[in-house]
């Protein structure tokens, strides 16, 4: 029983120090690779990447997952990629169950009186979404309420982002990815 302690316990401290043998030398060298740079180096990055919110928030995965994180700094804004999720998901929602999730939406997120009210999604809009969704509940039911916040989304909230520490670890991530890789790593 105590060898096999001592036995775990040597795995566990080689596993630690990222193996052993040829292998120890290589983690240390990607780990070196691999860290971000200091942000004075992504200077010139900051100036000849295009800021365009479509592009940098939309279709690049990093750009996406950092400035919902810098939304999530702010409740208002929080509450706008809530929304566009919970549309998200309606859209994909089996069509038997898609009338029940729009109604769930109207009332977390278009209903004044929520405590998760989009208010930049006008009364009008909102009167048209409920009266289609009586209707039929087709998937492009919410085309419009998102497009609204998007348009939002892309003015202050995305100049005030690209001031951020949000937006400076994307230059980070994306000086990482410009960087050439050596021959042989």
């Amino acid at each position: 029983m105590e060898l096999e302690n001592i036995v775990a316990n040597t795995v566990l401290i080689k596993a630690r120090e990222g193996g052993g043998g040829n292998r120890k030398g290589k983690s240390k060298k990607w780990k070196q690779m691999l860290q971000f740079p200091h942000i004075s180096l992504c200077e010139e990055l900051r100036q000849t990447t295009e800021k365009d919110y479509h592009s940098l928030c939309e279709k690049q995965p990093i750009g996406r997952l950092l400035f919902r994180q810098f939304c999530d700094t702010r409740p208002e804004l929080r509450r706008c990629i809530k929304f566009l999720d919970a549309v998200a998901d309606y859209e994909v929602t089996p069509d038997e169950k898609r009338k029940e999730c729009g109604q769930e939406i109207l009332e977390k997120y278009l209903n004044p009186t929520s405590e998760d009210h989009v208010s930049e999604v006008v009364e009008d809009l909102v009167q048209t979404c409920a009266d289609r969704l009586e209707q039929e509940a087709c998937k492009e039911l919410y085309k419009e309420s998102t497009k609204l916040i998007h348009d939002y989304l892309s003015v202050a909230p995305f100049a005030d982002y690209l001031d951020s520490m949000f937006f400076n670890r994307f230059l980070q991530w994306k000086w990482l990815e410009n960087s050439p890789s050596p021959q042989r790593s």
